[in-house]
């Protein structure tokens, strides 16, 4: 059950490359920085990281909740909720608006 700790960042990771490159092509800025900057579209820009990392974070869940249920038999939600967000949510923004900025420099 160590592979979710490799797999979840690296599944979230190829969701955040492909969709920072999009946002390159397509002129946007940095995305974690205009969700916290820019009010007036941040809850597209929610909607549209949702959608790329939504399976991810989905998936990384699921993966902590057999692990939950494999090692310590009972269910934790608030810390599979939390592993689940750090496993799959930070590396997606961080990566998404890292790959926009380095692929959008002239």
């Amino acid at each position: 059950m160590k592979l979710r700790f490799i797999l979840e960042p690296v599944m979230a990771s190829i969701f955040a490359i492909t969709s920072g490159l999009n946002d390159a092509k397509a002129g946007k800025p940095p995305y974690f920085w205009s969700l916290i900057t820019d009010p007036t579209q941040r809850a597209d820009m929610i909607r549209d990281g949702w959608k790329s990392v939504g399976k991810v974070f989905v998936i990384a869940l699921v993966f902590d909740v057999v692990y939950q249920i494999i090692v310590l038999r009972f269910v934790y939600p608030g810390e599979a909720i939390i592993v689940a967000f750090g496993l799959a949510i930070v590396p997606y923004l961080i990566l998404r608006g890292l790959v926009n900025r380095l692929t959008s420099r002239k």
